[in-house]
């Protein structure tokens, strides 16, 4: 299993190459669409890079669970419902939503996930 530091590594690579970004742009606070530019096309480039890096298979609904965001069961007015947001901790245990509870408006999703939350992600899935 790749230690955390290797874990970075890899992750780093695979999103310099993807994103055409500097490595020292990729730190483990950097939100993958507000501070990297990431699009949504961007993350089928890093989902297929990671999984080659890692040798590991990733759904896409796993790292991104639009399929919530867009369910009028967890969606109400634009936010996403306390129902909403239990079923994205339980879907995304490697990321922090704290502050994106504190508001959780759908548009704002996309600035939550971080490197170092694709890293935890990436950390569990090489574990298995």
């Amino acid at each position: 299993m790749p230690s955390k530091e290797e874990v970075l590594e890899k992750v780093t690579a695979a999103l310099v190459d993807a994103l055409g970004v500097d490595d020292d742009e990729v730190t483990p606070d950097a939100t993958m669409v507000g501070d990297l530019g990431a699009e949504s096309i961007d993350f089928l480039d890093i989902v297929f890079r990671l999984e080659k890096a890692f040798g590991i298979e990733i759904p896409r609904s796993e790292l991104f669970p639009e399929d919530i965001l867009t369910n009028a069961e967890y969606v109400k007015e634009g936010k996403v419902t306390e129902a909403g947001v239990a079923e994205l901790k339980k879907r995304m245990p490697f990321a922090d939503l704290s502050k994106f509870e504190t508001n959780p408006l759908v548009q704002d999703f996309g600035n939550l996930l971080t490197v170092s939350d694709l890293c935890r992600y990436v950390e569990t899935k090489v574990a298995d």
